[in-house]
C-alpha cells in the first residue's frame, strides 16, 4: 500500500507538470509575470506551494517551460498547415494576430529571449537551440517544397531563414511597443520579397 502510494506522484509527474504550465500561462497572461505568484498558480492547479516546487525550482524556470510549449505547439501548427510557399503568409498572419491576443506573453518572450542571450542564463541552451533548429527547418522546407525558381535569384534558403526571423521578432517588438502599429501587412510584404511568385 505504501509503496504504491509512493509512486504515485511520480507516475503522475507529466501530467502535473502539464496542468502547472498551463496554469502559469493563464497566470502570466492575465496579471504579468511580476505580479503572478508561484502560490497563485500553485492554487489554479489544486497544489500546495511546495508540490509546484517539487516541478519548478522558481518563476523563471516556469516562465521559460510556458515559452517552450507555446514553441511547440506553434511548430507544429505550422507544419501541419504549411505546405507550400504561398501558404507561408497566411499562416504568419494568423499566428502573429493570435500573439496579439496575449501582448503580455509576447512582451515576456523577448525580455527572456535578450536576456538568455548571456551565456550563463538558465535558458541560453534553448534559445540557441530553438534558434538553430527554426532556421534549419525554414531552410529545409524552402528547399523541399519549392523549386528554386520560387525564391528570389541570389538568395539562398540559409540566408532567407536568418532574414525570417530577424523580421518576425522584429515586427512583433515594435508592436509590443506600439499597439496600434500594423505589423501583418508589412509581414506579408516581407514574405512576397522573399519568394518570387512570378517565377522571375
Amino acid at each position: 500500500m505504501g509503496e504504491a502510494k509512493g509512486r504515485g506522484p511520480y507516475a503522475k509527474t507529466p501530467a502535473r507538470r502539464a496542468m502547472i504550465v498551463r496554469a502559469a500561462r493563464d497566470s502570466f497572461a492575465e496579471n504579468g509575470y511580476a505580479k503572478a505568484s508561484l502560490r497563485d498558480i500553485a492554487e489554479r492547479v489544486g497544489i500546495t506551494h511546495a508540490g509546484l516546487l517539487h516541478h519548478f525550482r522558481n518563476k523563471d524556470e516556469l516562465l521559460a517551460a510556458v515559452l517552450a510549449e507555446r514553441d511547440s505547439e506553434e511548430w507544429q501548427q505550422g507544419l501541419a498547415q504549411v505546405d507550400r510557399p504561398e501558404q507561408l503568409s497566411p499562416y504568419l498572419g494568423e499566428l502573429v494576430r493570435h500573439h496579439q491576443k496575449a501582448p503580455e506573453l509576447m512582451r515576456l518572450w523577448i525580455e527572456l529571449a535578450a536576456t538568455a542571450s548571456r551565456s550563463d542564463h538558465p535558458a541560453h541552451a534553448y534559445f540557441v537551440e530553438r534558434y538553430e533548429r527554426g532556421r534549419a527547418q525554414f531552410a529545409e522546407g524552402l528547399r523541399g517544397k519549392a523549386d528554386g525558381s520560387r525564391l528570389r535569384e541570389g538568395l539562398s534558403p540559409e540566408s532567407a531563414a536568418v532574414l525570417f526571423h530577424a523580421v518576425l521578432n522584429g515586427l512583433q517588438l515594435q508592436w509590443v511597443l506600439d499597439q496600434e502599429l500594423d505589423v501583418t501587412g508589412p509581414l506579408d510584404d516581407f514574405v512576397r520579397l522573399l519568394l518570387d511568385r512570378d517565377g522571375r
